[in-house]
């Protein structure tokens, strides 16, 4: 199988067709529904917040940071 007479991918035609259509659409959709999206936009907000804090503290499980700095005091201690 030879790859090399096929001309990369931004040459076809196809995925410049789908960027156009995705554009358009995602801007009509954009113009016609503003009030829709910017009307959700407040709900976004206050969802982020619980999301965050699971991504932040990782669960609260392991306290592994705690545990971190205890290592390090450690470890400096055996260094000197």
């Amino acid at each position: 199988m030879d790859h090399t007479n096929k001309p990369a991918w931004w040459r076809q035609p196809f995925p410049w067709v789908l960027i156009g259509f995705l554009t358009a659409g995602g801007f009509l959709l954009f113009t016609e529904h503003r009030a829709h999206v910017l009307g959700v936009l407040p709900f976004l907000l206050l969802l982020l917040c619980p999301v965050m804090h699971l991504f932040m503290h990782h669960g609260h499980g392991g306290r592994s940071g705690q545990r971190r700095n205890a290592d390090d005091r450690l470890n400096e201690t055996h260094h000197d």
